[in-house]
C-alpha cells in the first residue's frame, strides 16, 4: 500500500526526497485554505504541516490521517486536542532550529545595539556624519533578559557569554540554578524587566502567554532598554508596545513575529523609527529549512511505520 503524504505549503527537497525514496506519495499542495486542504487531504494518510491551520473541522474531515507532522517547533495552528480525540499523532522538529534562531536572535541585537539600519540609511541619503549623534551601544557588561529558557533560550545564553553580557533568566519551569549554565542569574519576571538592557521572548504561544506582556511590563522596562520578540506575536500586546514606542517609555524593538502576518502595510508599527521589523526570519536558513523538512519527514516515516514519533507533543487516545 502506497501512503499519501499531503504538504499544504512547500517544503525543502530534503524532506521530500526522504519521503519518496520511502516510497510515499507526496502531495504538494495548491493552497492553504480549509476547503483546498479538505480537498486535497481527503485520501492523504499523514499531513506535513508549516505555517496554515488545522482545526478540528480540517482534521475531521481527513478519515486515514495518522498524523500531523508540524515543520517547525511550534504547534498552535494546530488543535492539538481535536488530534488526540481522533487518535491523530501531532509531532514538531524541536532539535531543527534553536541555534539558529539563537544565531538570528543576535544578529537583531547587534543590529539594534550598534544603530546599524538607523545609520546605514542615513548614509545613503547623503548624512555621513549623522552617526555622531546617534552612537550605538556595547553589549559587555550590559544585562541580557531571557524570557523562556528552552533549546533557544539556552543557545543565546551561551551566545551572550560571548559578549560578557550578564544574563538573566526567567522561566517557571526552571529552578534556582541550571546545569551548565553557572553564570546565569535566575529571577522573578518584574526584576527581569526591571533590570534587563535587552529583553528577548523565547516563549511558546499558549492560553497562558497569549497577550501576557503589555504595558505592565513596558512600564518597567528601562527607558534605554530594547525589546526583542522572535517568538509568537500573539504573546505581546501590540497596541500597548507602540504606545510604549511612541512615548520613548523603551529605547526601541526588534520584531520579527507579529499577532497577523503578513504584517499589514497600514499597520503602525511601520510609522515608528525606533523598531526593526523583520518578516518571520529566525529560521530562515538554508540549512535550518532542511532540518525541519526531514526531522517532520522522519516523523510520519516513523508513524505510518507502525512506531511511535520522536518528537509528539500529544497522545492520541486511540
Amino acid at each position: 500500500m502506497n501512503y499519501k503524504v499531503l504538504i499544504p505549503q512547500d517544503i525543502a527537497q530534503e524532506g521530500k526526497d526522504f519521503l519518496l525514496e520511502k516510497g510515499y506519495e507526496v502531495k504538494v499542495g495548491s493552497g492553504t485554505d480549509e476547503a483546498t486542504v479538505i480537498s486535497e487531504g481527503k485520501d492523504a494518510d499523514a499531513v506535513l504541516l508549516r505555517t496554515s491551520v488545522v482545526d478540528r473541522k480540517i482534521l475531521e474531515s481527513l478519515p486515514n490521517v495518522k498524523i500531523v507532522a508540524r515543520h517547525g517547533v511550534g504547534f498552535d495552528n494546530v488543535d492539538i486536542q481535536a488530534a488526540a480525540d481522533l487518535g491523530i499523532w501531532v509531532t514538531n522538529t524541536p532539535l531543527s532550529n534553536a541555534k539558529t534562531v539563537a544565531e538570528t536572535t543576535f544578529a537583531l541585537i547587534l543590529t539594534a545595539a550598534k544603530n546599524i539600519i538607523d545609520v546605514s540609511q542615513k548614509m545613503r541619503e547623503g548624512d555621513f556624519f549623522y552617526k555622531n549623534q546617534h552612537k550605538g551601544m556595547d553589549l559587555e557588561g550590559k544585562k541580557l533578559g531571557i524570557l523562556g529558557f528552552g533549546r533557544i533560550g539556552k543557545m543565546v545564553a551561551k551566545q551572550a557569554d560571548a559578549f560578557d553580557m550578564e544574563v538573566l533568566v526567567y522561566d517557571p519551569f526552571v529552578s534556582s540554578s541550571v546545569e551548565g549554565f553557572p553564570n546565569i542569574k535566575i529571577v522573578d519576571r518584574e526584576e527581569l524587566f526591571k533590570q534587563a538592557d535587552i529583553v528577548t521572548l523565547h516563549l511558546p504561544s499558549t492560553d497562558e502567554t497569549k497577550n501576557s506582556i503589555g504595558e505592565k511590563e513596558f512600564s518597567l522596562m528601562k527607558e534605554s532598554a530594547y525589546f526583542i520578540n522572535l517568538a509568537r506575536g500573539e504573546i505581546v500586546n501590540e497596541p500597548e508596545l507602540i504606545s510604549a514606542l511612541k512615548n520613548k517609555q523603551i529605547r526601541g524593538a526588534v520584531l520579527d513575529v507579529f499577532s497577523q502576518e503578513p504584517l499589514p502595510m497600514d499597520h503602525p508599527l511601520f510609522d515608528l523609527e525606533n523598531v526593526i521589523l523583520t518578516p518571520h526570519i529566525a529560521s530562515n536558513t538554508e540549512e535550518c529549512m532542511a532540518r525541519m523538512a526531514l526531522h517532520a519527514a522522519m516523523e510520519i516515516d516513523r508513524v505510518l511505520s507502525g512506531e511511535k514519533p520522536s518528537w509528539p507533543v500529544n497522545s492520541p487516545q486511540r
